[in-house]
């Protein structure tokens, strides 16, 4: 890299009389920012004109083994690296006394063009003389400073250039000798250095990419038969086959097979869509381009028929007859033919002799079938045009027929599938049916040799009915069918408010749980959470057989939120956050007082109502007429005679109230029979007298009874009142009335002629009626 030595450099510059006498004390390093090629070696002087004593090495500002740096004389220092393999590095000269710089330099390296591949391809045509060349490189490039590569393609003594600023480069092909070595070169180049690859010999069949080979492909009963052109005569070659099966829901199944040779056989299964494409390369050369992908539909194999029929036997109706739902595995619809399902419902006893009974054709998976109650055997048939393809045959067994069945069945779920297991019968058995379904009428089932196994490819959080049934060699067991059981548990139901209720100091909460899914978890309990503006004050939990609450211990009209949370083993739901305000007062303590004043205003608006129609009947009654008063002597307390009623109710028009007894008669128990003067009863007299104060007035006749007693007590036996006299004017209405009369001084006004002895004579009392009398006989 140098051609002269380091010394002498040093001997030059210091021997040169320009430089005498003005870099004495200068210090610096050199040469400055030099590129190197990877790997090579690089020295590096120091001039130490400016300092005294020693100096030291710094690599990136680490010091560098003083090994390395030798010193030719007082003022230079020579910093020898070998191999050196960093992109960039930067060096100082360090003064050791004073740990100044005393200056520094920057090394970078560069690399030479590796790596070299080239191949020769086909744009246009696939045979042939290839029409591009296509070379590419690495580089490892750490320099800003910009790269020019020229390529050199040399056959023989013949070489052509060609430039570009990437590593990889497209020649025209057609220009270059073929089927002949080639040698590559690749050389670049900046500014500041150049350098050139290693030469590269590429054999023609080594890098020469065929075209894709032209698939022909037979479509055979079990298999599918691909073939393709030989590439190259009398050239090894390889190649590749890819095919994949076109599942329903748009993925596919893939496969692939390397062969030594142009044809391959595929089994595939029948009535499907399988999707075919092939590459080859020579021996060395790179692979050749996918072929154009073919798509082909398989043919039914009669090998791959797996009817795998099975029954579901419905309860015996009431005339005996069973419903047995039969179900099998279809031929797939992809495939394009018709085919024909026949069913013959044996009974087993003349199965065994060989008599067959047809039944219905079907032309679906399913078929239900009538049987009594009598073991039978069900045959199933493919027919295809009138030629069978596959049978199968399955055992009904009879009504209440022992047979051996499972024990101690369990299901669990685990991550969306079903775990099964049981426990075998004591007979030997060849096998188990599993079937199960998630609403009574799409089936699933499948055979196991074992006494356990996995129901997988379910529906999300849906409930499962599950049966195992025992298998023997001519006849089945009978079904064990297992609690049902959900594939996935979900989330509890949402759980929604039917009420708040809030008081001053408490609410009262209720919800309800609204389940969205068939499988949702079982709340283990709900947790009540109330808040003030989102600080929490409440959290209470409840076991799941509640779903109300009073929350108590509020403040008075305060604003709540108030939400429920139900939590199961599964996870928990959370319902909608509900506000309201508790009351000032206690709304039941105003209800309270409501009720209590209502019944008090109905009491007194009662109370008033009877006192207004009482003094409405008071008010009706007529006011007596003082100038209908007789005078009437008042009886000794011990007259018991009454005046009989035909005397006393001469007036039909007046009520027996209207009349006014002295109370000493009204005392008498029973009335005594009037006389007349001769002794004789008051009938037969022809002659009677009728006090005109004894007339009763029309409204008092009407009157009952009692108010006539009523009536009839106006005034106290001893009460004496001065009333006036008839005869103290001649408008008075009054007559004059005594106190004491006997009835033998009535008798004897009544009759003159008949002389009584005269009681002695006491002083004459008036009385008159009043409105005050009637009221004093009310309030009595």
């Amino acid at each position: 890299m140098y051609p002269f030595p380091v010394t002498f450099i040093l001997v030059v510059i210091l021997s040169s009389p320009m430089c005498k006498g003005q870099n004495v004390n200068t210090c610096n390093v050199t040469p400055k920012d030099q590129y190197i090629e990877v790997g090579s070696d690089a020295q590096v002087v120091c001039q130490t004109s400016c300092v005294r004593g020693k100096i030291f090495w710094t690599l990136n500002n680490r010091p560098i083994n003083e090994g390395l740096s030798n010193a030719t004389n007082s003022s230079h220092t020579v910093l020898s690296l070998k191999n050196f393999t960093r992109h960039s590095a930067t060096l100082q000269c360090h003064s050791a006394e004073t740990q100044h710089v005393l200056g520094g330099t920057t090394i970078r390296t560069y690399s030479k063009p590796s790596k070299i591949s080239c191949r020769f391809y086909y744009v246009s045509q696939n045979e042939g003389v290839p029409e591009r060349l296509t070379c590419s490189w690495e580089h490892r490039i750490n320099s800003s400073l910009e790269i020019n590569y020229t390529v050199l393609v040399c056959q023989a003594a013949e070489c052509t250039s060609h430039e570009t600023e990437r590593t990889s480069i497209d020649i025209d092909a057609l220009k270059i000798y073929t089927s002949k070595n080639i040698n590559i070169t690749v050389r670049a180049k900046t500014a500041a250095w150049e350098v050139s690859s290693s030469h590269v010999e590429f054999d023609y069949y080594d890098i020469l990419k065929i075209g894709p080979p032209k698939l022909n492909i037979a479509v055979l009963s079990d298999h599918l038969l691909v073939k393709w052109e030989r590439p190259v005569a009398q050239r090894e070659y390889r190649c590749q086959v890819k095919y994949s099966k076109v599942v329903s829901d748009g993925t596919s199944e893939e496969g692939l097979k390397e062969i030594p040779n142009s044809s391959v056989n595929i089994t595939v299964e029948s009535c499907s869509t399988y999707k075919i494409t092939a590459r080859c390369a020579l021996n060395k050369a790179p692979w050749s381009d996918w072929s154009q992908e073919k798509t082909v539909l398989t043919k039914l194999n009669k090998s791959d028929i797996k009817l795998r029929l099975w029954r579901k036997i419905a309860e015996k109706e009431k005339n005996g007859v069973r419903k047995v739902h039969a179900i099998w595995m279809e031929i797939p619809a992809t495939c394009q033919d018709t085919f024909i399902y026949s069913i013959k419902r044996i009974p087993y006893k003349e199965h065994m002799t060989g008599v067959n009974y047809t039944d219905t054709s079907c032309s679906k998976s399913n078929c239900v079938v009538d049987m009594n109650q009598d073991a039978h055997r069900i045959n199933l048939t493919v027919l295809h045009n009138e030629t069978p393809l596959a049978e199968d045959s399955v055992y009904v067994p009879a009504v209440g027929e022992s047979l051996p069945h499972v024990t101690e069945l369990q299901t669990a779920t685990a991550e969306g599938v079903i775990l099964v297991s049981w426990k075998a019968p004591v007979q030997p058995v060849r096998g188990y049916m599993i079937d199960w379904t998630h609403n009574g009428n799409q089936y699933y089932w499948k055979e196991s040799k074992y006494t356990n196994t996995t129901l997988s490819d379910l529906l999300d959080k849906k409930p499962y009915n599950i049966t195992v049934t025992p298998l023997f060699n001519d006849k089945t067991g009978h079904g064990m069918q297992a609690l049902q059981i959900c594939s996935r548990v979900g989330d509890p139901g949402n759980v929604t408010f039917v009420d708040v209720r809030p008081y001053d100091k408490s609410a009262y909460v209720s919800w309800s749980t609204e389940s969205q899914e068939e499988c949702s978890g079982a709340v283990i309990n709900y947790t009540v959470l109330c808040s003030i503006e989102g600080s929490p004050v409440l959290n209470v939990t409840v076991d799941h057989s509640k779903q109300d609450i009073l929350l108590q211990d509020l403040k008075p009209d305060t604003r709540y939120s108030v939400y429920v949370m139900a939590t199961a083993l599964t996870g928990t739901t959370k319902s909608r956050e509900r506000l309201f305000k508790t009351k000032r007062f206690d709304p039941r303590l105003i209800t309270a007082l409501g009720v209590s004043g209502t019944i008090i205003i109905i009491l007194v608006l009662s109370l008033g109502l009877c006192c207004a129609v009482q003094w409405k009947k008071f008010r009706e009654k007529p006011l007596p007429n003082p100038g209908l008063s007789s005078v009437a002597l008042w009886p000794s307390p011990g007259h018991q005679e009454r005046t009989p009623p035909s005397q006393a109710v001469n007036n039909p028009s007046e009520s027996p109230c209207d009349m006014v007894y002295p109370e000493e008669t009204q005392r008498m128990p029973s009335p005594l029979p009037d006389t007349s003067c001769s002794g004789n009863p008051a009938s037969d007299q022809t002659e009677q007298y009728t006090d005109p104060a004894l007339v009763l007035t029309p409204d008092v006749q009407n009157e009952k009874p009692t108010e006539l007693i009523e009536t009839l007590h106006l005034s106290s036996p001893g009460e004496s009142t001065a009333l006036l006299s008839s005869g103290d004017g001649p408008f008075s209405p009054y007559r004059s009335q005594s106190s004491v009369e006997t009835p033998a001084s009535r008798t004897s006004k009544l009759c003159p002629r008949v002389p009584v002895k005269q009681q002695e004579k006491t002083a004459p009392m008036t009385v008159y009626v009043t409105l005050s009398m009637f009221e004093q006989g009310q309030g009595r």
